[in-house]
């Protein structure tokens, strides 16, 4: 009876790593090879997205979701497209100095939505391409051409122009010449950023810039111990998608006696003990249903199933602890925290699947869900978005807990064990790579 219990969940995981592995099958242009932010008509490419479905392809080959001749050509469509297209001033350059604008057209790859050039986002890009360049290493004209063109995207990023002449890195820049006001001090998602422009092959920054970064890290004290506080699970998983970070440790955490790894597991706990104890009174809310990030909901006043008024958020980084509220949760939580604890997450999948059937689109899990709200189930109000970066968490964090690929894959590339090196990481892994 266990084995076959067992067998069942695995086969549930499994369908809803292939279906979110689709998502870059179904939302990827075939010209550009560009993937959508969401898979609502009309919406743009996001190069976050985008570097993760690039993450994704070798997931793919490895589970049989797509052949490996033909995840190498969409791998090479996209490559080409960021190194062909025009990096400039103009306000409709794909990027500038090696980054790109947050939002590009999903038919030319030009600026969009007057977005950005983002710094995060660039990053996450460069760490999909890394990453698929590591996995496609054949001898073929494809495979060479993907490791040339990845080897050609990452040198030329400008990681020294985007200090601005500070000691961080900054958020991003707006053509023609203007940066914003905004530079990435304290813990965030930026982990990964600075990892990639220390241990980059050209234009990489120092050290100094990582302490800047660090320098503003926000302990705060759980059952005792340390814990580096940051209320969204994103900004735990967005950098662990692609670095192993088990029994490594920079300054700040070895002085604390922890690592990325265990902090992002007291995390988890800190959000189960908050939806158990539902300070905010919301419908569902319980140890086996929690999940606080950022993800749009509705915005504005609006009564909930019990008869309260609620200041719903929109788009917001809700967290917990200290982190906002709203009732609104991402239904994804428990697949892309399985590799820090599985036994909570599976036991949080079986409770969906138990109670709240209604949220899946086509095999995958919306943006988010508030089941406070009026709705048709007990799923209340459904994000009507199915959102590229979501789902490509999905993959990368269930193959992460299952063999591990994503972050093997990383660790075989020799300027993210320089970046992590550069950055005071010591221990685990990187003691024998």
């Amino acid at each position: 009876m266990l084995e076959r219990a067992k067998n069942t969940e695995l086969f549930q995981i499994d369908s809803l790593q292939r279906a979110a592995f689709c998502y870059f099958v179904d939302h990827a242009d075939p010209a550009t090879g560009l993937v959508a932010d969401t898979a609502l008509p009309g919406a743009p490419s996001s190069i976050a997205a985008t570097g993760f479905g690039l993450a994704c392809y070798p997931v793919g080959v490895e589970r049989g979701f797509i052949g490996r001749a033909e995840a190498a050509r969409r791998v090479l469509c996209a490559l080409a497209t960021l190194a062909e297209r025009p990096q400039s001033r103009d306000p409709r350059a794909t990027g500038h100095r090696g980054f790109y604008h947050h939002f590009l057209d999903m038919r030319t790859a030009e600026r969009t939505w007057r977005s950005e050039l983002s710094t995060i986002d660039t990053a996450l890009l460069i760490a999909g391409v890394l990453t698929a360049a590591a996995y496609f290493s054949g001898g073929d004209a494809t495979e060479t051409r993907i490791r040339a063109l990845a080897e050609t995207l990452y040198a030329r990023v400008d990681w020294r122009w985007a200090l601005n002449r500070g000691d961080a890195l900054t958020m991003g820049w707006r053509p023609p010449g203007r940066f914003l006001p905004y530079r990435w001090r304290g813990y965030s998602e930026a982990l990964l950023l600075y990892v990639l422009a220390l241990g980059a092959p050209d234009h990489a920054i120092g050290p100094e810039h990582y302490a800047a970064f660090t320098g503003s890290y926000d302990w705060i004290t759980v059952d005792g111990g340390p814990h580096l506080q940051a209320a969204p699970l994103f900004i735990h998983l967005f950098p662990q998608a692609f670095l192993d970070l088990r029994g490594l440790a920079d300054a700040p955490m070895r002085e604390r006696g922890t690592d990325y790894f265990a902090n992002t597991r007291r995390a988890i706990v800190l959000q189960r003990d908050h939806a158990r104890l539902n300070p905010g009174g919301f419908s569902g809310y319980g140890e086996n249903l929690w999940g606080l990030s950022a993800c749009h909901a509705p915005r504005g006043r609006l009564r909930l199933r019990d008869g309260r008024w609620q200041r719903l958020l929109g788009y917001a980084n809700r967290g917990a602890p200290f982190g906002l509220d709203d009732g609104t949760l991402i239904p994804w939580a428990p697949l892309t925290c399985l590799p820090f604890d599985p036994d909570a997450c599976l036991a949080s999948l079986g409770h969906l699947e138990a109670c709240y059937r209604g949220l899946l689109r086509q095999g995958r899990f919306p943006g988010g869900f508030n089941p406070s709200l009026p709705g048709e189930g007990p799923e209340g109000w459904i994000d009507d978005r199915v959102v590229g970066l979501d789902q490509g968490l999905i993959v990368m964090m269930i193959e992460n807990w299952r063999s591990g690929l994503i972050w093997d894959l990383m660790r075989q590339v020799p300027a993210v064990r320089n970046g992590l090196r550069q950055a005071g990481f010591a221990g685990g892994w990187l003691e024998t790579a």
